[in-house]
């Protein structure tokens, strides 16, 4: 399997020529961008703007894998207003056009929260509500990404929705597109399951994976940890992973918790990143 790392380990403003560069000298072979309002990846950003990024990890030997988003936080894809579920489509539509443009085969999409912690302004939406127009939201975006050949990956993450490896798998197999699936992450899951059951319940309709770890007898964010210092088993997860025959990149995702040098989180779990991957 092939390493990457996640833009969401850094701050939105990142300069992305300069992640890049770390991310190349710390050992790995990709790099996953993130989409935001206002960061180094935006939605208002010309084509040939997104180019010059894909230049960049091409003269350093890198490729890109996948596109993140931030925005859809704040944007929520279900939203009991339609102005903003309208904005939130827009965003990941262009998140679609720009991994078209980068070169990457998938994009990582909240699928929408029943209730967040994270956005400015949070809304608390109805369960099935949130259910109905996530897909009705991601069924539509379906054929563009048929047609750009990109993969939705949503992303299991702290929105009180999609609460199962069950009730996910129906999501996606109601849509029924080859294009919509899971980017699915084993640290997040922690809270409420066991990653590697997770992997083998969901198997193909997994398009790529987070790496990261969590401590589940601390609590918050702040219980996100370095790898091997949390309660994610790699070994059932690389195991699981087999059963699936899943082959494609581990991508590291890190809190940017080194306030004075972020990098640090880069070179500090490589060691881990290669001995997970030879489980």
């Amino acid at each position: 399997m092939k390493q990457g790392v996640s833009f969401f380990s850094f701050a939105q403003n990142v300069d992305v020529k300069e992640a890049a560069q770390q991310i190349k000298a710390a050992g790995y072979s990709g790099m996953e961008p993130v989409v935001s309002e206002n960061g180094s990846l935006n939605p208002s950003m010309t084509d040939q703007e997104v180019l010059k990024i894909r230049e960049i990890a091409q003269d350093l030997g890198l490729e890109i894998p996948s596109v993140g988003v931030w925005s859809l936080w704040d944007n929520n894809l279900v939203s009991d207003s339609r102005a903003i579920r309208s904005k939130a489509r827009g965003i990941v539509q262009r998140q679609l056009e720009i991994a078209s443009l980068l070169g990457a085969d998938t994009i990582l999409v909240v699928p929408g929260y029943v209730g967040c912690d994270f956005a400015v302004e949070p809304e608390k939406i109805r369960y099935d509500i949130a259910y109905e127009r996530s897909q009705e939201a991601i069924a539509g975006l379906a054929p563009l990404a048929e047609q750009l050949k990109v993969n939705i990956g949503i992303e299991n993450v702290w929105n009180r929705f999609l609460l199962s490896p069950l009730e996910t798998k129906r999501f996606v197999e109601e849509i029924s597109s080859p294009y919509v699936g899971v980017y699915f992450d084993v640290g997040n899951i922690i809270y409420i399951g066991y990653p590697e059951q997770w992997i083998e319940i969901l198997g193909s309709h997994i398009k790529k994976i987070h790496f990261c770890d969590y401590r589940a007898d601390q609590s918050g964010i702040g219980a996100f940890v370095d790898l091997f210092a949390g309660d994610v088993d790699f070994k059932a997860v690389m195991a699981a992973l087999g059963i699936i025959g899943y082959d494609d990149y581990v991508t590291l995702e890190m809190l940017p918790n080194y306030k004075e040098y972020p990098y640090v989180s880069l070179y500090a779990n490589k060691p881990a990143m290669d001995m997970i991957v030879a489980l």
